[in-house]
């Protein structure tokens, strides 16, 4: 298994015997030799798996299930779950305020900031409204309207979202198979009626909630790149020098894991009765070919997964704004953008309409994509969310015509670089808490997870000079952690 490299930051990896197009691979020599033979051999699963036309390797690329966390796969003909992964439409979003980041300055006031969004958003798996005395409570109707609607002005209306910020969304709605909301409607009646509705009713509760692991919510100082198009690009996109925003990183909580475990045990288990092998013999590279029962199931249960994480972003959006108003009264804040990375788009690749799945991979269409007519970002490409991590900071960028390479796509983050595991033997807690206690960043740990440190994850500058040299995107603002939200529960694991 051998990359070729084709430019500074691009390469190729052949498929096996050189059967189909080779695998686009995105990175520097540094992030290209650190992937690692596991990784590389998922990604040529990935890639001769029946009716995959093109994969792509992302320089955050690393181990996970069926293909790698950080790639891209285009089909015509079929629909896998697994590059979707259990947490449906897990998303960036990110909200400007209208606060200058020396008001926030004094630890008292970022202290006090955590406190009132955790009494807002709880924080880790299961957990709910009810683990917060000031979160919105949603009963099951208005859970029922928002999974099978997502962002529509009547479910903002009912949950208290500014309708307008459906506006500012890669996706403010999905609809089903047949490209209707009729059908998400019969797929939850279904559900609901097959023994599912007591479940629903608790995962409802976490409407509003972040998840554990690698979730968070990090308020931002927002510096704007000194250069013409990127001063352009944040105007368009409503982002202020020097401003505080805030960034957040969920998903479809319980709920999009429930459909998401449910729809890989069925397709497995049709698998099997079908005497069917699985593509390299990994179970989780499970497919459905599109127009069949399978396939029609597969996409009404993502739509209604991404509907819910639509949604749950939005509301966290609001209710961290409103905790900015508790402690700062008179801050204001809109919706950058929201943008997922754990999705299947229909999208047109090499003139072709195909089902591109990105597995932690964020999309990035520049100015001028059809797909951004009668857009706000027509003319500067739409924004793209990408987090390192609090030590060194994030970036708002903006994708450039050279994404066509990668199926305008540009990774999710940086990438994990020590597993979960690894990274609790091997980082140093001491170390991990003095370090951000140096670049005066706060957080809601009493001490920060060690598999969430910086350290256990790559070099964000490394990655992210691979996406400006291979030309997919440009940094349009860097984003300085003040301070982060995490699940302070799994802290001293």
């Amino acid at each position: 298994m051998k990359i070729h490299p084709t430019g500074e930051a691009t390469g190729f990896l052949p498929a096996r015997d050189n059967k189909g197009k080779p695998i686009t691979v995105i990175g520097t020599e540094a992030i290209r030799e650190g992937f690692g033979s596991e990784c590389l051999s998922q990604a040529l699963n990935a890639r001769s798996a029946p009716g995959v036309s093109e994969v792509v390797l992302n320089p955050d690329a690393h181990v996970g299930y069926d293909a790698p966390i950080g790639c891209v796969m285009a089909s015509p003909t079929h629909i896998y779950p697994g590059p979707v992964g259990v947490d449906i439409k897990c998303s960036m979003s990110l909200i400007q305020m209208n606060v200058p980041q020396e008001a926030i300055a004094d630890k008292s006031t970022r202290r006090a900031l955590i406190n009132a969004i955790c009494e807002r958003t709880p924080t880790g798996a299961g957990k709910g409204q009810r683990s917060a005395k000031k979160s919105r409570s949603i009963d099951a109707e208005t859970g029922k309207l928002a999974v099978t609607q997502g962002a529509s002005h009547e479910v903002c209306e009912a949950i208290g979202i500014p309708p307008e910020w459906a506006e500012r969304c890669e996706d403010s709605f999905h609809v089903g198979h047949d490209r209707s909301q009729a059908a998400l409607e019969d797929r939850l009646d279904r559900m609901l009626s097959g023994g599912y509705a007591d479940r629903f009713r608790g995962k409802v509760q976490q409407f509003g909630s972040y998840g554990g692991g690698n979730h968070f919510g990090e308020a931002e100082a927002v510096s704007i790149t000194d250069t013409p198009e990127a001063r352009t690009a944040a105007e368009t996109f409503g982002l202020t020098d020097g401003n505080i925003a805030f960034l957040s990183h969920c998903g479809s909580r319980g709920f999009g894991h429930d459909l998401a475990s449910s729809q890989f045990r069925s397709l497995q288990k049709k698998f099997d009765t079908w005497g069917t092998p699985f593509p390299a013999n990994d179970k989780h590279l499970c497919y459905a070919p599109l127009g069949t029962p399978e396939a029609d199931a597969y996409i009404d249960d993502m739509s209604l997964g991404a509907n819910f994480a639509t949604v749950n972003h939005l509301l966290i959006n609001a209710l961290v704004l409103e905790a900015f108003q508790e402690i700062l009264p008179g801050t204001t804040g809109q919706l950058v953008y929201f943008i997922s990375h754990n999705i299947a788009r229909q999208e047109k690749v090499n003139d072709q309409f195909q089902w591109v799945h990105r597995k932690g991979a964020t999309r990035a269409f520049p100015a001028g994509h059809y797909s951004l007519k009668d857009t706000p970002f027509s003319e500067t490409g739409h924004p793209i969310l990408l987090p390192g991590n609090p030590r060194d900071g994030s970036v708002v960028m903006a994708a450039l015509p050279g994404a066509e390479k990668s199926c305008y796509s540009v990774n999710h983050g940086a990438g994990r670089s020590l597993g979960r595991g690894q990274a609790f033997r091997s980082l140093d807690q001491e170390k991990v808490d003095t370090e951000l206690d140096a670049h005066d960043i706060l957080s809601n740990c009493r001490k920060y997870p060690r598999d969430e440190a910086p350290d256990a994850y790559k070099d964000f500058s490394e990655v992210l000079k691979s996406v400006e040299k291979a030309e997919l995107a440009h940094t349009v603002a860097k984003l300085d952690a003040r301070f982060v939200i995490k699940d302070a529960s799994k802290a001293d694991d």
